[in-house]
């Protein structure tokens, strides 16, 4: 997808290449820095301690890309001074606790995303914070999150790509995101249809039945997690966000899609899993019912004999038929008799 107005320059001077290897592993490993790095014309040509960030951003036709793990309050106040972020959104980023949002302050535009894993089979949530504005941007990442180096690998491996600025930066960022919802879907699609075969071979336990229901719940707090980036992908393509370019919009459209593809996945999920504990309902009641009807059958039956015996138990001194010789033998044949055809009529109405 062709991008115009490349705004990085051709090549970097000669003392903008990295001082030596010694001070680059230093700058990577500083506490809370995933890492820190300065591109121009889609090449990196740095890895620079964020104390020096805001003056690579602002020479012309350089990009600097930050990611932060977690930080402490004191790293995310040094990225705050290096490009002047506004202290709202850097509030909102040291706190992690909120909805997928896009603000503008001033020059500087700040997004958040909602990040998905599976961690022991339950869906973990984390948050990603990104500051965009002209020359930089850092993103800010908490709780359960894939690391976006392979992201930075990528996009470093295209630099045709990588030198569209900050705003192709951006778009990858949450195009990865995205991406990373569909392996959890997919795993949580293979336990749905476990369930589905398990729900016609028997009723489910009380562990199925608490599984089940954690599986909806996570997938609605999942949906409710990723449904508002439908709206922040689509300030990105309307062209009213000063930070992206027009030409851009299409790459953030696909996002939108995504999104959209994610939740109508989810949807379908928890219908299933809804469809399964209804279904699961059903055969219980069946196997209860059939379980009643042989009950009733059985009773049925063994009433005969009992009415008789209780009969012919009572002490009564003028009873004619107990003086009968053959009486004993006509009232087991009547019992064996009627206990014969209840039980076989009982037994073609499937009862038995």
């Amino acid at each position: 997808m062709a991008v115009s107005n490349v705004r990085f320059a051709a090549s970097a001077a000669p003392e903008q290449r990295p001082r030596d290897a010694v001070a680059e592993q230093g700058h990577l490993h500083a506490a809370g820095v995933v890492a820190s790095s300065v591109y121009a014309h889609g090449v990196r040509i740095a890895d620079i301690p964020v104390e020096e960030a805001g003056d690579w951003a602002r020479k012309d036709g350089h990009v600097v890309w930050i990611g932060l793990l977690e930080p402490d309050p004191a790293l995310l106040k040094c990225v705050q001074q290096q490009f002047n972020l506004h202290p709202l959104a850097v509030e909102d980023a040291t706190n992690a606790h909120q909805r997928p949002k896009l603000e503008q302050y001033g020059d500087a535009l700040f997004v958040v995303a909602r990040t998905a894993q599976l961690i022991e089979s339950r869906i973990a949530f984390g948050e990603t914070h990104i500051f965009v504005g002209r020359g930089y941007i850092v993103s800010v990442r908490h709780g359960a999150s894939t690391s976006y180096t392979s992201v930075r690998q990528h996009w470093e491996t295209c630099p045709t790509s990588l030198a569209k600025g900050e705003d192709f930066i951006l778009y990858a960022i949450l195009d990865f995101i995205v991406d990373n919802y569909m392996p959890v879907l997919e795993a949580i699609h293979e336990e749905v249809e476990e369930i589905e075969d398990m729900v016609l071979a028997r009723p489910m336990a009380r562990a199925d039945i608490e599984r089940l229901y954690m599986l909806r719940r996570d997938l609605l707090r999942l949906r409710n997690a990723i449904a508002p980036l439908v709206d922040v992908c689509q300030r990105l393509t309307n062209g009213t966000v000063p930070q992206v370019r027009p030409t851009l919009a299409p790459m953030f459209r696909d996002v939108t899609d995504h999104v959209r593809t994610v939740q109508e996945k989810i949807d379908s999920l928890r219908e299933v899993l809804a469809f399964a504990f209804e279904a699961s309902l059903l055969v219980g009641q069946g196997q209860e019912n059939a379980i009643t009807k042989r009950l009733a059958s059985w009773a049925a039956i063994l009433a005969v004999p009992t009415a008789v015996a209780g009969i012919y138990g009572m002490n009564f001194k003028n009873m004619p038929e107990l003086e009968l010789h053959f009486g004993y033998y006509t009232v087991l044949a009547v019992i064996v008799t009627s206990c014969t055809v209840l039980y076989w009529r009982f037994k073609k109405n499937g009862w038995l």
